[in-house]
C-alpha cells in the first residue's frame, strides 16, 4: 500500500510540473481517444485537496490548444497566469470534428450544424467531466463546476450549462455564437440561448462583449434576453476592444471564482423550468417522453412537488404545439410510496380539466400519459405541497403582442390547481414601464374551486405607448393575495410600433413560382445588389389569393433595406396575428446572407382555415428583416486600419389587413 501510495503521489507531481498538460481519453461518443489541455495550479502537487473546473470552449477552427488565431500568445498565456496565481483547474476542450473540419479557415466544432447530430457534444461533455473527476483532484458538485468559451465555445457554454443545470453552476460567454442547432439527428432544433434563459435559473451567468465584435447586435439581444429575467443572476461586461475575441479573461475567471464561493448555487431548487430540444430526457430526476418525428422543443415550467405545467413547441418562439402523439412523464421520487394522489390535468386545447387518482410507485414516483397540446398539472397529497394558483398563458403563442394607443382587455386565466377551493382572491395590476397605462387593475374573485378557471380580463384594462420601428417589450405585474398568502407573476409583452405603415406592394404565394428581386450583400468589404430568386412556395390554387385551406408564404417589396444598396427589393415576411383563423404551420429558417454565425432568417409559412367565414378581416403584422455588412474603411484601433464590418440587421414592420375571400370550390 505505501508502494502504491508513494506511486500515486509521484504521478500527482508530474501533473503539475508544468502549466499545463495535452492528454487524451477514450470516448464512446466519438468512438476514438479525445484530447485535452489541462491547466494545473502550482499548488496542486503540494497539498491533497480538491479544485473547482472551468471547462474552456474555443471558437470556431480553433481546437484545444487555443492557437489558431494568435499562435498560441494572447488566450493561453493570460489562462497560465491565471491559474498559476488561483486555486482553480481549467480544462480546454476539443470541440473537433473530422468531418466538419474542411474550409472556411479550418472547420466548424461541437458538431451543432442541422444536417449534424451523429455526436451528441452533451453527452461527450458527461463523459469528460467523470474523465477528469475520475483522474485528478476535484471538486465535483455543481458549484465548483462551470464553463466557459469563446464565439462558438460561447455558445457551448451557454448551451451545456443550460442543457445540465446540476452540473454546472456558473457559465460565461465571450462574444457567444448568437444560435446553433441541438437535438436528435434529422429532428434538430433551432437553439438560442435568448429564447431558453430561464433554464439558467440558481445559475451565475456572465456575458462579455468586446465593442469592435463583428456580431454586437447578437450580443445585444442576448444580454437583453438575460437581463429581463430576475430569477437568472447575470452579470454583463463590454470591453472597449476591435476584434471577436476574449477578453478580460482574468477578470471573468474571477467571477467563476466568486461563483465557486457563493453557498446559494448548493440550494435545493424549491421551483424550477427546463427546455430540451431532445424527445427524452431526464432532469432533477424527471423523465420526459415524447414520440415527436420532427422538431420539438419541450418545456416543463414552474415544476415544484405541488405541480407543473408542460409545454411542447416546434420552434422557439411561438411555435405551434409539436406533432406527436404522447408524451410521457415519471416525476421525481418526492412522494410517499403507496400513497394516493390527486391529480388534476387541466388541457390547455380543450380549456377543460380532469382529475385522476393515482398511487406513487415504490420509488415515490407519479407517471403521466398526456397529449402534446399543453396542460397545467396539480398534484394533490401527502408531502405533495401546493401550487396555489396558476397563471395560465395569455396567448398559444409565447408572446402576446398588442396595439398602442387604445385600451385593451387583457385575457387573464387564473387556474386553481389544487384539490381545495380558494376563496376571496384579490387580484393587482401594476406595471414600473412608463409605456404602459393601467386603466383598471383591480378584481376579486369570491370563490375558485378545484381545477376552476376564472376569466377575469374584463375588469384589466391597459393602454399601452410605443415609437417607430420594432415590436417594444413591456412588463406588467399581477399579484394575488388570499388569506396569507401572497403570489406574483410577471406578465411581458410586445407592443406593436405606433403609425406602421402599410407594404409598398405584398405577393401571396399560394403554390406558384415566383421570381423576385432581392438584395445579396457583396461581402466583408460591404456593398451589394440585387440578384433574381425564383421560388415554388406554398400550397393551393396558384392564383395568388390566400383561399380555405391553401397554405401560403407573405412576400413584401421594401423601399430602403438596412444596407445603403438595398433599394426596392423583396423579401419573404415573418408573420404575426392573433387571428384563430390562420395559422403559422411553417417557420422557414435559412442562414443569412454572408453571416459567420449560423443565424438564421425566420419566416413564415401559413395555413388559412378552411372554416373561415367568406369577408373575415384579418389583420397581420408582416416582418421583414434586411441585413448588411456595415463597413467604414477609414476607422482604426491605434494605428491598426479595421477591416472588418458589422453585421447589422433590422426588422420592418408593416401593418396589412387580409380579407379572406369564398371558400374554394
Amino acid at each position: 500500500m505505501r508502494i502504491l501510495a508513494g506511486l500515486v503521489f509521484c504521478s500527482v507531481c508530474m501533473y503539475a510540473a508544468q502549466p499545463y498538460y495535452d492528454r487524451t481519453h477514450t470516448s464512446k461518443v466519438f468512438s476514438e481517444d479525445r484530447t485535452y489541455r489541462i491547466f494545473l495550479p502550482p499548488t496542486y502537487s503540494d497539498s491533497a485537496r480538491p479544485y473547482p473546473v472551468i471547462y474552456y470552449f474555443h471558437g470556431h477552427s480553433d481546437r484545444y490548444t487555443l492557437e489558431k488565431y494568435d499562435n498560441g500568445l494572447d488566450t493561453v498565456p493570460k489562462i497560465i497566469a491565471f491559474v498559476a496565481n488561483h486555486d482553480v483547474i481549467v480544462v480546454s476542450v476539443d470541440g473537433y470534428v473530422a468531418r466538419d473540419y474542411t474550409g472556411f479557415y479550418g472547420g466548424t466544432p461541437y458538431d451543432v450544424r442541422v444536417e449534424g447530430g451523429d455526436f451528441d457534444f452533451g453527452e461527450y461533455f458527461l463523459e469528460l467531466t467523470r474523465h477528469i473527476d475520475a483522474t485528478y483532484r476535484t471538486l465535483t458538485d455543481r458549484r465548483h463546476r462551470a464553463t466557459s468559451g469563446l464565439s462558438m465555445g460561447g455558445f457551448m457554454s451557454l448551451y451545456l450549462s443550460a442543457r445540465y443545470p446540476e452540473l454546472v453552476g456558473s457559465a460565461s460567454a465571450f462574444n457567444p455564437g448568437p444560435e446553433f442547432y441541438a437535438g436528435e439527428k434529422g429532428r434538430r432544433s433551432l437553439w438560442r440561448p435568448k429564447d431558453h434563459v430561464r433554464n439558467h435559473e440558481r445559475t451565475m451567468i456572465r456575458l462579455i462583449r468586446a465593442s469592435g465584435d463583428y456580431i454586437s447586435q447578437y450580443h445585444e439581444e442576448t444580454r437583453a434576453a438575460y437581463a429581463a429575467t430576475p430569477s437568472v443572476d447575470f452579470e454583463f461586461r463590454q470591453d472597449e476592444y476591435h476584434r471577436h475575441w476574449a477578453t478580460s479573461i482574468a477578470e471573468t475567471f474571477e467571477f467563476h471564482m466568486r461563483a465557486f464561493q457563493n453557498p446559494t448555487l448548493d440550494a435545493t431548487t424549491v421551483k424550477w423550468s427546463y427546455t430540451s430540444p431532445f424527445r427524452s430526457f431526464q432532469i432533477r430526476g424527471y423523465q420526459v417522453e415524447t414520440d415527436s418525428a420532427g422538431p420539438a422543443l419541450l418545456t416543463l415550467d414552474h415544476v415544484t412537488q405541488g405541480g407543473f405545467g408542460i409545454r411542447t413547441r416546434r420552434w422557439a418562439p411561438d411555435g405551434p404545439p409539436a406533432a406527436c402523439g404522447f408524451l410521457s412523464i415519471r416525476t421525481a421520487p418526492l412522494y410517499q410510496p403507496g400513497a394516493a394522489y390527486q391529480i388534476i390535468d387541466y388541457d390547455l386545447a380543450r380549456s377543460a380539466s380532469t382529475v385522476q387518482e393515482q398511487t406513487a410507485s415504490h420509488e415515490g414516483r407519479l407517471a403521466l400519459r398526456l397529449n402534446c397540446a399543453g396542460h397545467e398539472i396539480g398534484i394533490a397529497g401527502p408531502g405533495a405541497g401546493a401550487e396555489a394558483l396558476v397563471l395560465l398563458p395569455l396567448t398559444l403563442k409565447d408572446h402576446l403582442r398588442l396595439p398602442a394607443g387604445q385600451p385593451i382587455a387583457l385575457p387573464l386565466r387564473i387556474l386553481n390547481p389544487t384539490n381545495a377551493p380558494i376563496e376571496d382572491i384579490r387580484a393587482e395590476l401594476t406595471s414600473s414601464y412608463p409605456t404602459v397605462k393601467i386603466l383598471k387593475g383591480k378584481a376579486v374573485i369570491a370563490r375558485l374551486a378545484p381545477g376552476q378557471v376564472a376569466a377575469i380580463g374584463r375588469d384589466f384594462e391597459i393602454q399601452l405607448t410605443s415609437g417607430e420601428g420594432d415590436f417594444a417589450r413591456a412588463r406588467l405585474e399581477l399579484k394575488l393575495t388570499f388569506g396569507s398568502t401572497e403570489w406574483k407573476d410577471n406578465i411581458d409583452v410586445f407592443v406593436a410600433p405606433s403609425d406602421p405603415p402599410a407594404p409598398l406592394q405584398v405577393a401571396i404565394l399560394d403554390g406558384q413560382t415566383a421570381t423576385f428581386p432581392v438584395f445579396r450583400q457583396g461581402g466583408n468589404q460591404g456593398g451589394g445588389a440585387s440578384i433574381e430568386r425564383t421560388v415554388i412556395e406554398g400550397k393551393g390554387n396558384g392564383n395568388g389569393i390566400l383561399e380555405p385551406g391553401e397554405r401560403a408564404t407573405f412576400w413584401v417589396k421594401l423601399k430602403q433595406g438596412v444596407d445603403p444598396f438595398d433599394k426596392n427589393n423583396w423579401c419573404r415576411a415573418k408573420v404575426y396575428t392573433d387571428s384563430a383563423w390562420l395559422t403559422e404551420v411553417g417557420d422557414i429558417q435559412e442562414t443569412k446572407q454572408r453571416e459567420w454565425t449560423s443565424a438564421q432568417s425566420r419566416t413564415s409559412l401559413l395555413e388559412l382555415s378552411s372554416h373561415v367565414p367568406p369577408g373575415t378581416q384579418i389583420p397581420l403584422w408582416l416582418d421583414c428583416e434586411s441585413t448588411s455588412f456595415h463597413f467604414t474603411p477609414d476607422v482604426r484601433y491605434g494605428v491598426e486600419p479595421l477591416y472588418q464590418a458589422f453585421q447589422i440587421h433590422k426588422h420592418h414592420i408593416f401593418l396589412w389587413n387580409y380579407r379572406s375571400a369564398q371558400s374554394k370550390r
